[in-house]
């Protein structure tokens, strides 16, 4: 087809339009664009709290930072916010409920619930027990999910860098300078506050601050369908799983190993069926990496008999979920059982001015299989987000933070914090 020349009005009105989305790009970032395009060798960013990681904890705790009054900027190796549930394609989050009541809503809750009404679907009965845990997981639309998730962090102020990552990080009279790279860019980063939700605490690493970790970690999961073409958010356009056994999260070279093998697999696997590859995910989902030593480890003990901790910020619900290479039989918890997350797991052991967030979070190896899911990450991050305002706001360091004024927060932004009943 022969191109149509572009008439003079046209042009104008399409060179105008290129022109603001540049200055909104770099106005956006707090940055100064001018000395970007003089050849500025790194950009400047000052704010209150830095969120590393923008999956299913590093989202809720960004909006939740902003909310709260915190100049907020969010950074994030990958290309869109979700995490999890949106590259890694487990889109169907859960458990935001207990034995016949909602323990975990807020922010999460606000965004999936969001989601599912949007794209038309529908949304569990949370005052029915289900027969199997699996039933009142909630399955979300992954691509308006990372839609939403931008809008919300637009809305309540959160300033996102896409395609960077941390280098390194250095205390300061004031708090943090984290220097970050990507492509083109480079980034020196001053807070108060950080957060790390980047599922293995990265940033702990970086600050080599105690880290734990199995000698072999449980294997990973690629997404994929064959044959039916998938139907985001409806339960009839269910993914497949394989199997990415050594799969490892720590960094790039072990997570570009994890997504080869998994690809290869799932080729053998089309070509030995003779089966149509309808839908593949494009990286593979990480269950386990590097969990921090906490002020307080949360124990499989405590897990399973619903400790309640004096300073508990969310509960968790799932069974214990430990995957190996023969499978995965998980464990339901007993009837009437709900964990609780304390704030000091949250915080790695001698530290100040950085919290944790997701399946990072200070744990034995058995309560992380239960605490690593999407809904309770959510609530993580929420109330590491509120934790993180505050601190900033008053010049402190999460720990010395009242838990009165944390709860009080939470609250206010819809949370369910212990020991509150829940939601029916």
């Amino acid at each position: 087809m022969k191109e149509r020349a572009m008439g003079r009005r046209e042009l104008l009105r399409f060179s105008a339009a290129g022109a603001a989305l540049a200055t909104a790009a770099g106005a956006s970032q707090g940055d100064t664009p001018e000395s970007e395009r003089a050849g500025a060798k790194t950009v400047t960013t000052h704010a209150d709290v830095l969120v590393v990681g923008g999956g299913a904890a590093g989202t809720m705790a960004a909006i939740q930072s902003a909310r709260a009054g915190a100049d907020t900027f969010l950074v994030e190796r990958g290309t869109q916010l979700g995490g999890t549930t949106t590259t890694g394609g487990v889109a169907f989050p859960g458990l935001f409920d207990a034995w016949g009541r909602q323990i975990i809503a807020g922010i999460g809750w606000e965004l999936v619930r969001e989601c599912v009404e949007l794209d038309g679907g529908a949304l569990p009965d949370f005052s029915k027990v289900p027969e199997h845990h699996w039933m009142n997981q909630v399955r979300v639309n992954p691509f308006l999910y990372a839609l939403l998730a931008e809008e919300k962090c637009a809305q309540a102020g959160v300033r996102i860098a896409y395609y960077e990552f941390p280098q390194s990080v250095r205390e300061t009279a004031e708090g943090w300078m984290v220097e970050c790279a990507g492509f083109g860019t480079r980034r020196r980063v001053f807070c108060r506050q950080i957060i790390d939700c980047t599922g293995g605490a990265e940033v702990v690493g970086l600050l080599n601050l105690p880290r734990l970790r199995e000698a072999e970690t449980q294997p990973g999961s690629m997404l994929f369908m064959l044959d039916t073409p998938d139907d985001p958010g409806r339960p009839a356009g269910a993914l497949e799983s394989l199997y990415v056994h050594g799969a490892d999260s720590t960094n790039s070279r072990t997570v570009t190993e994890a997504n080869l093998a998994g690809r290869k697999s799932i080729l053998e696997k089309v070509r030995r069926e003779k089966r149509r590859l309808t839908h593949l995910q494009p990286e593979a989902g990480f269950r386990e990496s590097f969990r921090i030593d906490g002020e307080t480890l949360v124990t499989v003990d405590d897990y399973t008999s619903g400790r309640m901790f004096d300073d508990a910020v969310c509960y968790a619900f799932y069974p214990v979920d430990l995957h190996t290479r023969g499978g995965v039989t998980p464990k339901p918890l007993r009837q009437g059982i709900v964990p609780t997350v304390p704030l000091r797991a949250l915080i790695p052991k001698r530290s100040r001015n950085i919290l944790v967030a997701g399946r990072c979070v200070s744990s034995d190896r058995l309560a992380n299989s239960g605490l690593r899911v999407q809904a309770s990450c959510m609530a993580m991050g929420q109330a590491a987000g509120a934790a993180a305002a505050l601190a900033a706001r008053e010049n402190t360091t999460p720990l010395n933070v009242p838990l009165e004024e944390i709860g009080k927060t939470l609250r206010m932004h819809g949370a369910i914090v212990p020991p509150d009943n829940g939601r029916g």
